[in-house]
């Protein structure tokens, strides 16, 4: 490994964890500053917004990524700069029609949540996806670059800003908290316009020119892509919209509190995840299939290695943890934190499951997984939220992931077992 490459992969981890450790502080703020029922309408207000916006803002980052590599290999910068454009303009729509819904929501929001000023809040966050729409495109750039470093730089830069605009707001309520936290979205959506624009004029310049042949698979690519991530939106924001129309919005806030070792373990591998994305989709597209795969493997074992000493140590630490960091009137959410370490845990260690199919050009994989995965949530962490509140969602998402977990380890064999019989025919497999 190259000395350029260890310190972009380092500053990258650090980036990212300097992210997230921002974001974390965030949370801690909210809950002690809010309180316990106003920190439920917080939650629930960005949950419902959250939802929305996975739904139907259109995924096409991974698309970006995926052609982005391939017309930077072909030298083809008429296409790439045109994939850019058409791919702006599908996020902006996206997010324009989240918003549209969250609005039309609004009245309905509080007799839904039965709890009043669940509304206002969402009204507030409701410009969220418009806003946020454009960011990602940005961010592209700068992988297509191989500098996910700079973009773990912008990452940690967004996520201070919405520390500080919840420093701002919170103590004002969960209204002007909300509103600060769209604010401090727009400057940072603004400032990753101005990085990817950067970043765009480093490659040669060539009048754009139609994608031509190239038009079907990306369609295809963004339409799955938008479809895994809806299921996956289904899995992962919705559950606390349920928990919430199931047992109010103190079981989301609690929800919230519970979901600290998942956000921490994501976090943990956020920078392997990113360098995987970026350089194993550069490496399969330039025929290097067997390499990724066995990538996959290593990443795995050591990740499993990481879990078995980390996860007894913090599911003991847990009581002393929430009471510590969040207040004792959170103490309510300590099982369920348990629950979902253990589905952490299980997720960390196949954390490649994010990239892999966007890697080998295969999204459907993720539709697949995901969907079952989102099969077996929905009506457990109803049943089960009802009757047990936060735990019964956190016990419903468990079951989830360990069923998504074996979704993949059979998805994985048939691709290791096809590259064995004849790489070339999985290389043509998995050109959309």
């Amino acid at each position: 490994m190259s000395s350029r490459v260890f310190r972009r992969r380092s500053a990258t981890a650090a980036w990212v964890y300097a992210a997230v450790a921002f974001g974390f502080i965030g949370s801690i703020v909210a809950a002690r500053v809010l309180g316990l029922e106003e920190f439920g309408i917080f939650a629930t207000a960005l949950a419902v917004a959250g939802f929305f916006q996975a739904l139907l803002d259109l995924t096409v980052e991974e698309s970006l990524t995926k052609y982005g590599f391939r017309y930077l290999a072909a030298e083809d910068w008429g296409r790439f700069r045109r994939l850019f454009r058409q791919m702006l303009i599908l996020k902006i729509v996206g997010g324009a029609l989240a918003t549209a819904i969250l609005i039309a929501l609004v009245p309905l929001a509080d007799a839904i949540f039965d709890e009043e000023a669940v509304g206002t809040a969402l009204l507030a966050a409701a410009l969220l996806p418009l806003i946020q729409s454009p960011e990602h495109i940005g961010a592209t750039a700068l992988l297509l670059h191989s500098r996910y470093d700079l973009r773990g730089v912008y990452q940690a830069g967004s996520s201070a800003l919405r520390l500080l605009a919840i420093v701002v707001g919170a103590p004002y309520g969960v209204t002007a908290a909300v509103v600060a936290i769209v604010v401090a979205q727009a400057i940072s959506t603004t400032v990753s316009a101005f990085v990817g624009v950067a970043a765009l004029r480093r490659f040669p310049r060539e009048e754009t020119r139609a994608l031509a042949e190239d038009v079907p698979g990306i369609r295809s690519f963004v339409l799955q892509s938008s479809l895994a991530t809806g299921v996956i939106s289904l899995r992962t924001t919705l559950v606390p919209v349920l928990l919430g129309i199931a047992a109010g919005p103190i079981q989301v806030g609690l929800f919230r509190i519970a979901q600290s070792p998942q956000t921490g373990l994501a976090a943990a591998s956020s920078p392997a995840r990113l360098v995987l994305l970026t350089e194993q989709t550069r490496d399969w597209e330039g025929g290097q299939h067997v390499s990724v795969l066995d990538g996959i493997r290593k990443y795995t074992l050591g990740a499993t290695a990481i879990m078995i000493v980390a996860v007894p140590a913090f599911f003991f630490a847990m009581p002393w943890l929430v009471e510590t960091i969040f207040g004792s009137e959170y103490l309510g959410s300590v099982n369920a934190a348990r629950v979902i370490l253990l589905s952490a845990a299980i997720q960390f260690a196949i954390g490649w499951t994010k990239s892999l199919p966007v890697t080998i050009g295969r999204p459907q994989l993720r539709i697949v997984t995901h969907g079952l995965e989102t099969l077996v949530v929905i009506p457990l962490v109803v049943l089960l939220g009802a009757e047990w509140g936060v735990t019964g969602a956190a016990v419903a998402v468990l079951v989830a992931t360990i069923v998504f977990a074996a979704a993949w380890a059979i998805a994985l064999t048939r691709i290791r077992t096809t590259m064995g019989a004849d790489p070339t025919r999985l290389a043509s497999s998995t050109t959309p």
